[in-house]
């Protein structure tokens, strides 16, 4: 009989609300959340962390990543673009998870499943190896130096994403914070990366598939330069 894995203890930081939401929106939640499920992730639901079947979910088209997707702009521009991937995107928000819901139905896409809660839970259930694209869009950046080990790139988090990802798999980073470029570059490399930029414009200029999303475009109003890192799978 094999032994159950023991759950970490794993701290949760950020917010998990905030406004009340609009009547439409509960209404997505309520109609369309479930349906737009990867399969079973939570601990709860899953305590055998039995990987997902991404195959069946995406009728076997590759597997792309969004972890932390706020207001789902940008997820659903790439659903709408490359509708021969998959994405399953991860995000605790429920206000976010809401906003998302609304773009899905508007936008009509069907390659794209929501886990509403910590990547790191739906890491732990991704085969290894199935993620061929990950996205990783101006995180929370936990600004104070005592907080630094909160933010997402550290190795807590990199090591499952790149257990997770193929060989040659590319990983994407916006931030407009200059400490988060730096642990960003640090990070990164240790955990199985290879940084792809060979000249100035390579993190300056955004990806010629980018779509700004509203935490960009207050960035750039506040005065913030926008940074953007490409990573390939070692």
């Amino acid at each position: 009989m094999t032994d159950m894995p023991q759950r970490p203890r794993r701290n949760f930081y950020g917010r998990l609300k905030g406004k009340t939401l609009k009547k439409s929106q509960r209404g997505y939640l309520d109609a369309d959340l479930a349906g737009l499920s990867p399969g079973a992730v939570s601990w709860e639901e899953n305590p055998e962390r039995r990987p997902l079947d991404v195959g069946a979910l995406f009728s076997g088209r590759p597997l792309w990543l969004e972890i932390g997707f706020g207001g789902g702009e940008h997820m659903v521009h790439q659903a709408q673009q490359n509708p021969e991937n998959g994405i399953i995107g991860a995000e605790p928000y429920i206000n976010g998870v809401a906003m998302l819901l609304g773009k899905i139905r508007r936008a009509g896409v069907d390659n794209v499943a929501v886990y509403p809660g910590d990547a790191r839970d739906l890491m732990d259930v991704l085969p290894e190896a199935s993620v061929t694209r990950a996205f990783l869009l101006y995180p929370d950046p936990w600004p104070k130096t005592r907080h630094h080990r909160r933010r997402f790139v550290t190795a807590e988090h990199l090591e499952p994403l790149a257990r997770a990802m193929k060989q040659g798999a590319i990983f994407r980073v916006a931030t407009d914070i200059g400490d988060y470029v730096r642990q960003t570059l640090e990070e990164v490399p240790r955990c199985g990366f290879d940084w792809l930029a060979e000249r100035p414009g390579d993190w300056r200029q955004p990806w010629d598939d980018w779509i700004a999303t509203r935490y960009e475009q207050k960035a750039i109003r506040e005065g913030r330069t926008p940074h953007y890192l490409t990573f390939r799978r070692r």
